[in-house]
């Protein structure tokens, strides 16, 4: 979905809670030339960094709220099931101050179950993991730190 709405002209691109750097390197791939990677674990930024499809994508071990980013540098600020790591009012503010006028922020969330009303939801999304297991990486590539459950609700 990210790649999918990357900016004409797009010339630099930050995904907050890079994880291990898929999205870092898949931005860089579809052209953009400038690509930043950010996420508070030091182990993921250094295996981002050590990846050998790095290349010369930036990684910044930190915090996107308190790291000296400019306002209005980012053509593309992506934000993918890292919003609930953060204040959620403090990291959209953030995430929207980065992007620079005609830009695009790209959020994509988890939020905590409201149950009992979210109950059906979370049986068919078991279900759905039974059926479709999440495939484990040739690598051995760590998964990148998991916060559950998350700490925000979903509002509706």
């Amino acid at each position: 979905m990210v790649l999918d709405v990357i900016p004409a002209g797009c010339k630099r691109a930050i995904d907050v809670g890079c994880g291990n750097g898929g999205l870092t390197r898949a931005l860089r791939d579809c052209g953009v030339p400038g690509v930043m990677g950010i996420d508070r674990d030091e182990p993921c930024i250094e295996r981002c960094m050590s990846h050998p499809g790095a290349g010369d994508i930036s990684y910044v071990a930190g915090d996107v709220l308190a790291c000296p980013l400019e306002a209005g540098s980012f053509d593309l600020v992506s934000s993918v099931a890292s919003l609930h790591h953060m204040d959620a009012r403090a990291g959209l503010t953030r995430l929207r101050d980065l992007v620079a006028p005609g830009g695009v922020l790209v959020v994509i969330g988890l939020a905590r179950p409201d149950l009992p009303k979210d109950i059906p939801v979370e049986v068919a999304a078991q279900i759905a993991r039974l059926v479709r297991p999440e495939r484990r990486k040739a690598d051995g590539t760590p998964k990148p730190p998991i916060i559950w459950p998350p700490p925000e609700r979903d509002r509706k």
